[in-house]
């Protein structure tokens, strides 16, 4: 992976972290079709990647993400074929939302500086997010004569509450990084001099945990949580089968070792010895 090189994405990984930069900076890191098919491949390749146990998405420069480029990603395809338009919508929620929110490590979004539009989507895809408290957020589309596209309004339905969803999907107004965090958008804000170490210190404790049992716990969270109560049960349990199945540390046997008999954790408050 460190060898595989791409236009719109920088990639560093180190010490079991997969730093991923959207790398359009003249441009504040606007998604166009290009940084899309850079950011779908990336994520395939990472997953398969041993060296990368967590994943943070961030960007280069002064910004997170513009959102969608409006030259590249709308104007230019609007006179486009219809297949051609099918195929950059896909490919952009294939990555944004579909893959990110199902992805088998954890993710987090490091928000550096501008967050508009579109880049709420990856944003909320990713499991957790830490922001910058000077960053800059915004849906800017209502002041270009659109609603907000694809489904960003489903992401801030998914994290926010409808009265300050509707505030600025309505007035197009921005809002800072503690905004962010008091509406819940990210988990934190934090000064910009803080932002990587304490996204960094965030990655080690999802490192420290059992991988298998990590994506299960996660995945199961997102999909049970609109499911009818019995159905969820149903589900979760399967995911708590599936997950034993899989884990080949056998991280419940030995966490029950480990308090029950060697006492030396406190499953509520310690990881077990891996």
């Amino acid at each position: 992976m460190a060898e595989h090189q791409y236009d719109n994405v920088h990639i560093e990984i180190a010490d079991g972290i997969a730093w991923v930069a959207l790398n359009r900076p003249e441009k504040r890191n606007a998604m166009s079709p290009a940084l899309n098919e850079d950011m779908a491949d990336a994520l395939e390749r990472l997953e398969a990647d041993d060296d990368a146990q967590v994943v943070v998405l961030t960007g280069v420069g002064e910004a997170f993400s513009a959102g969608m480029d409006l030259k590249e990603y709308f104007r230019d395809v609007d006179d486009a074929h219809p297949s051609v338009q099918v195929r950059v919508r896909r490919v952009a929620a294939e990555w944004q939302w579909k893959h990110l929110a199902n992805y088998s490590k954890p993710t987090i979004a490091m928000v550096n500086g501008w967050c508009f539009g579109g880049a709420f989507t990856p944003l909320v895809g990713c499991d957790l997010a830490i922001a910058a408290e000077d960053a800059v957020f915004g849906l800017s589309e209502i002041n270009w004569g659109i609603p907000p596209g694809s489904v960003v309004s489903r992401a801030l339905a998914e994290t926010i509450s409808t009265r300050d969803a509707l505030h600025y999907i309505m007035t197009g107004e921005t809002f800072d990084g503690r905004k962010a965090a008091e509406m819940r958008l990210v988990n934190s804000a934090v000064p910009r001099s803080e932002l990587r170490k304490t996204v960094t210190d965030l990655a080690d404790v999802l490192k420290a945990k059992n991988p298998v049992v990590l994506r299960a716990a996660k995945i199961g969270f997102r999909k049970s949580r609109l499911m009818p109560w019995e159905q969820a049960e149903d589900y979760l349990y399967a995911k708590l089968d599936q997950s034993q199945f899989l884990d080949h540390e056998k991280g419940r046997l030995e966490g029950m070792h480990q308090f029950l008999d060697e006492k030396t954790i406190r499953p509520g408050l310690d990881t077990y010895k891996r």
